[in-house]
């Protein structure tokens, strides 16, 4: 995840928008996140279902 700092944020969009997991949607986001790649700044996060309920990548406190 490190290394993929080169991706097309509008191909990253669609890949998001079209997959139906949406533990591996928010685990790529969190981890998109976290690293502060700049094209995660140009995702349409409104458009990318990542679900509802308790499912989380981290628990906080």
């Amino acid at each position: 995840m490190e290394r993929l700092t080169t991706l097309r944020p509008k191909l990253v969009q669609s890949l998001l928008e079209e997959c139906n997991s949406v533990k591996v949607k928010r685990l790529f986001r969190f981890l998109a996140e976290k690293l502060e790649h700049n094209w995660f700044k140009e995702l349409q996060l409104e458009n990318i279902n990542l679900g509802s309920g308790e499912r989380v990548i981290v628990k906080t406190d």
